[in-house]
């Protein structure tokens, strides 16, 4: 491929067939359920079965993508393998590794769907998140209107940018339409270094590890039943990669099987850790804080700072615990999902919430009380 910019077929532009959609659903007053692959249905509250399926998947394609200025802008039903292919024929990549959660063999997971959930991988404190490589995005409102917000250079945005408050918000304000995004060039030279400790001695290396420049891009601490294991990722140049990993010590993974543990066992949530039936907690915690005193198997990635816990403990004590520490905790799969699967808002930061939602979807059309009961 060429440096030039790639353009998709028009036929895979669907704006005025959807906006002609939300526009007859908000003159019915009918709510819509917006659907790309479904990779994520399973996150979230459950939208009520009254609500219509918007399908997005079939608004795709690479719209442009500029090697030589790290973005790349596409439309929200384009897969993510579709955009790692158009990437990596540059020797780039989508910096923080966004998780698929699909089933091997099944559809695809799309753009749209992936910044939709405000999702991230292994990278995410190293490469920043999902919502800081947003530039820019083209929304469709529940007003049926088009938006656009940002752009596709990092310093275009006057004001407050409303492009990323889409990320996260699970389809709540608006069809994610079209979608800018900063790109990073592919590291020369990788290592993944495994250490045998508890979890208070890897919360302490990590944390110490984290005051230095060491290129570290992905950390992950689990138990392996007999004391825990802490895996850790360094890449970049290789005189600066070979010389953390002196100094950082542990035994090296061989490439492969490194790469299987980043990507399918962590980042696909296939490591043993995640199977079963427990409910799975998401937990966002400063990352020096020390391990958490709950019930149930534990796993820490990005420094300390997430921690994925399976428990059947109490929503609410689950909370309690998490919120002392200055956290919040989010029921990311399985258990009661009807109720607070995520963390409960201060009230008024809930009223800012239903202001937003006002502003961008004043009939509360678009996926209804999957992101909170109240909108």
């Amino acid at each position: 491929m060429d440096e030039q910019t790639r353009n998709t077929a028009a036929h895979q532009d669907l704006t005025t067939e959807l906006t002609e959609h939300v526009r007859a659903a908000a003159a019915a007053g009918r709510p819509l359920k917006l659907r790309g692959a479904g990779t994520k249905s399973l996150l979230g509250r459950p939208v009520a079965d009254s609500a219509e399926p918007l399908d997005l998947a079939g608004h795709a394609g690479i719209v442009n993508y500029q090697p030589k200025e790290l973005v790349i802008t596409a439309r929200c039903g384009t897969t993510l393998d579709a955009i790692d292919a158009a990437l990596a024929e540059q020797g780039q990549q989508i910096p923080f590794e966004p998780p698929r959660l699909g089933a091997r063999g099944g559809p695809a997971a799309t753009l749209g769907g992936t910044i939709a959930c405000g999702l991230s991988g292994p990278a995410r404190p190293y490469a920043d998140a999902a919502r800081d490589l947003v530039l820019g995005a083209r929304v469709l409102t529940g007003r049926a209107e088009v938006l656009r917000f940002g752009g596709e250079v990092m310093k275009n945005v006057a004001g407050y940018d409303c492009s990323r408050l889409m990320v996260g918000a699970f389809g709540t304000l608006g069809v994610l339409l079209d979608i800018s995004l900063k790109v990073m060039p592919l590291p020369r030279c990788s290592r993944t270094l495994v250490q045998a400790c508890d979890q208070a001695t890897a919360l302490e290396r990590m944390n110490r590890w984290a005051a230095r420049p060491l290129p570290i891009t992905a950390t992950c601490w689990a138990d392996a039943g007999d004391g825990g294991r802490l895996w850790v990722r360094l890449a970049g140049a290789e005189q600066g990669v070979l010389a953390a990993q002196s100094a950082i010590g542990g035994e090296p993974l061989p490439d492969d099987q490194a790469a299987t543990f980043w990507t399918e066992s962590i980042r696909e949530q296939q490591h043993g850790f995640f199977g079963g039936d427990l409910p799975l907690w998401r937990i966002a915690l400063p990352q020096a804080t020390a391990p958490l005193d709950l019930p149930g198997p534990q796993l820490l990635e990005w420094g300390g700072a997430q921690r994925w816990l399976r428990s059947t403990a109490e929503p609410a004590a689950i909370r309690a615990v998490v919120s002392r520490c200055g956290g919040h905790a989010t029921l990311f799969r399985g258990g009661e999902r009807t109720g607070a699967v995520f963390h409960p808002l201060a009230p008024p930061v809930l009223a800012l919430h239903r202001q937003l939602k006002h502003a961008f979807d004043p009939q509360g059309l678009l996926n209804p009380g999957r992101l909170y009961p109240e909108f």
